[in-house]
């Protein structure tokens, strides 16, 4: 698996994976994919939600995007606990980064347009690993919600803004 992830890295970002860092991006879509997985029913519009985001947090190219979320799927179901992706993110994230991935992960619960239990606790769970205030924590949540629903109220699909 190690190999496949330093693969992964030179290949598609340019080689100097590991000088570069880029154990950030897998795992930080790892806790995307965490929640995307949590309510048993990943679908197709969470899935979405998490390759926008991989590609727009970090600039990847689609099919660079696609390799990485393969990637951090694998490495959530071969992971004990969620420590060795949210120690990653406290080194190299800034607070404000770090409240950005909470938003990003309650954008991935509110794809599908149900919001289970299970998506809640867990990001309650990693925003506590990742040291965001519950403040911040409720702010990103109604924030998710207000979009998801100003989306799904937008007349023939279209986004509002």
């Amino acid at each position: 698996m190690l190999k496949a992830i330093r693969d992964f890295f030179d290949q598609s970002l340019g080689g100097g994976g590991a000088q570069r860092g880029h154990g950030i991006e897998l795992a930080t879509a790892a806790l995307l994919v965490e929640v995307m997985r949590m309510d048993s029913e990943a679908d197709a519009a969470e899935r979405d939600v998490v390759l926008r985001a991989v590609r727009g947090k970090f600039g990847l190219a689609p099919d660079e995007a696609e390799r990485l979320i393969a990637l951090a799927e694998e490495e959530a179901r071969q992971a004990n606990d969620y420590w060795q992706f949210t120690s990653v993110i406290n080194q190299r994230f800034s607070y404000e980064q770090k409240v950005r991935v909470v938003a990003l992960m309650w954008e991935v619960a509110h794809a599908d347009a149900a919001l289970s239990a299970y998506e809640e606790h867990l990001i309650r769970k990693l925003a506590d690993l990742l040291y965001v205030s519950h403040r911040d924590y409720i702010t990103a949540k109604l924030a998710a919600r207000d979009a998801a629903v100003g989306s799904a109220s937008a007349p023939d699909g279209e986004a509002s803004s």
